[in-house]
């Protein structure tokens, strides 16, 4: 399975229109090579790279962007600016339902886009954040995918 975007490679540079320096929406992501069985798709995008006053204050290691299942695996993309229909958006480490677009407040961060096929549909709230979305998939990933995107601001 694999997880790309045209607006930029993997371990290439986020162009700032999708960071908080720009429009702050989500960039366009495809998907390819679903395995069969897949019953639905989630995605999970976070910043490890975090300041360690961050992680004491989230009691997290990462920041976590956006949080995403039930997206239906005939589903091949996520348009720009936009939630797959039908798709489940989890908490993000803001507190928030939505996308949160990077903003590093140091240096040059990493961001980690990472999409499991699963095979089955999940029946969870929307109060549900990645760590405990990642708890539930365990022993139902069919297959993972990752790309990274790179983002420093100005």
């Amino acid at each position: 399975m694999k997880i790309s975007s045209i607006e930029f490679k993997n371990d290439g540079k986020i162009p700032s229109r999708f960071t908080c320096d720009g429009e702050g929406i989500n960039p366009e992501l495809s998907f390819s090579d679903v395995p069969k069985g897949t019953k639905s798709l989630a995605l999970i995008i976070d910043d490890p790279d975090i300041p360690e006053a961050s992680k004491k204050r989230l009691g997290e290691s990462v920041f976590n962007h956006w949080v995403l299942w039930n997206i239906p695996p005939f589903d091949n993309e996520i348009l720009e600016g936009t939630t797959p229909m039908d798709a489940v958006v989890g908490l993000n480490s803001a507190g928030k339902n939505e996308y949160a677009s990077p903003c590093p407040p140091d240096r040059e961060h990493r961001y980690f886009f990472r999409l499991y096929a699963l095979d089955a549909s999940l029946n969870l709230g929307p109060k549900t954040k990645a760590k405990d979305l990642l708890s539930i998939i365990r022993g139902h990933v069919l297959a993972q995918a990752e790309l990274v995107g790179l983002y420093e601001r100005k």
